[in-house]
């Protein structure tokens, strides 16, 4: 008997190893007869042969750049043919350009062949059928080395290009990591900044002396070319206007990063590989006091990394900096410097709702009123009071900012104080005596 089961216990592991080497084989097999068969299409369609690459930087632009050429439709590049047939190769979805919210048909990234002609290169990201759904490869083609390396030169530059006008923002949802680039639809200029002048010409003159050309600065004093600084202070203060200045007078690439509740290792990783891509660049941190807790030991690895910031200037922002956690600050080339954006004194009010045009409406001794009477309030704050009287203007050709300023403190105190609903006094029915 133990003869018995000691053979069928040897004949069930060959049995085992026989079957996993025909689903090697079997899978070998679909992946040679995808890439001969896609290969045999762009030889028909262009007389050349098509050689096979693997990229191995993770500095992947073109496919960003793919997705746009084909949404807009660029003749530079050709869709050449589906992969498979029984898988959707064309999509929908509205034209961003267009007011009417048109809606625009285009062929899928995956699923279908795609080639550069003018450059010899072709992409395609081909579906992949695993037990949990449905997968992809990206492949490349190029008919020679000098043609891959002229298009990925040239990708490159076309990316930071496009960088001075677009974004990239990151944001960890439940399914992973979301990514789009999102198009800087007004740049802000450093004058509409509106702070206390030491302290915004020293944020400005650490980000422009990290983007100089010249470097000699980071090897005259032996400074890591790595930079990071900590903005934190209440909601609607500016730290958001200061950020998009940045971003818009840099000529660099710019990323988001939006913690949530879903961050963890495998989305942080992705960023900084991402943010590492574009280096130098600048990558923002919003809300960095959300970050889960069990993922903060990690990202302070990532800090602490030789070479994880290198060309990367960090810009983190948080409104509640007493939620952070301390080991961010007390260690140098994590966070660099903080400042605090405080609220604006009289004399920042004054500017801001000058910049606003309030004085166009107001006369100067009004103007000095309005300023006066807001403190304590936040920039966004005086947006309000902004809009407000010229709400008021345009209907009544007049404008009574004191009435509207002593409405919005005590708006202001129900929200601090949660007394939104006051009970009105208890009303008493009956007789009254004579």
């Amino acid at each position: 008997m133990m003869m018995n089961r000691d053979l069928l216990q040897n004949a069930t592991a060959v049995v085992t190893h026989i079957k996993t080497e025909n689903r090697v084989m079997t899978a070998y097999n679909d992946y040679a007869y995808v890439q001969e068969r896609i290969q045999k299409v762009l030889q028909e369609r262009y007389l050349q042969h098509f050689e096979l690459y693997v990229s191995a930087d993770g500095k992947e632009d073109y496919w960003e750049l793919l997705k746009q050429d084909v949404k807009s439709g660029d003749r530079s590049v050709q869709l050449v043919a589906p992969i498979f047939d029984y898988i959707e190769s064309r999509a929908f979805g509205l034209t961003e350009a267009n007011e009417d919210s048109a809606y625009q048909t285009f062929p899928t990234i995956m699923n279908n062949v795609f080639a550069y002609p003018d450059w010899g290169v072709a992409l395609a990201r081909i579906p992949v059928f695993r037990q949990n759904g449905i997968g992809y490869e990206d492949f490349v083609f190029a008919i020679d080395d000098a043609s891959l390396k002229g298009f990925l030169n040239q990708s490159r530059q076309r990316r930071r290009d496009l960088d001075r006008h677009q974004v990239t923002v990151f944001t960890d949802g439940p399914h992973g990591m979301d990514k789009e680039l999102s198009p800087i639809t007004r740049m802000v200029d450093r004058a509409e900044v509106i702070m206390k002048n030491e302290v915004k010409q020293e944020i400005y003159r650490s980000i422009d002396q990290f983007f100089a050309r010249d470097r000699s600065f980071f090897h005259e004093y032996q400074i890591p070319y790595k930079r990071g600084i900590l903005l934190y202070g209440k909601p609607g203060n500016g730290k958001t206007t200061l950020v998009k200045s940045i971003a818009g007078s840099v000529n660099a690439p710019v990323a988001y990063w939006q913690i949530t509740e879903h961050t963890c290792s495998e989305s942080m990783q992705e960023v900084f590989q991402a943010a590492a891509n574009m280096a130098p660049m600048i990558l923002v941190i919003e809300d960095i006091d959300s970050m889960p807790e069990q993922a903060r030991s990690y990202f302070l690895n990532l800090l602490d990394g030789a070479t994880s910031q290198e060309g990367m200037f960090l810009i983190g922002t948080t409104n509640y900096p007493e939620k952070i956690d301390p080991a961010l600050m007390n260690r140098a080339g994590r966070f660099d410097r903080a400042y605090e954006i405080k609220l604006p004194d009289a004399e920042l009010r004054l500017t801001y709702l000058e910049q606003k045009g309030l004085g166009k409406l107001l006369n100067k001794e009004s103007m000095g009123t309005a300023a006066r009477l807001t403190e304590g309030f936040t920039f966004a704050q005086l947006n309000e009071l902004y809009v407000s009287t010229a709400l008021e203007w345009h209907y009544e050709q007049t404008a009574h900012v004191e009435k509207l300023i002593k409405t919005m403190k005590s708006d202001l105190h129900k929200g601090q104080t949660l007394s939104w609903l006051k009970e009105e006094p208890e009303i008493r029915v009956g007789f009254l005596a004579m």
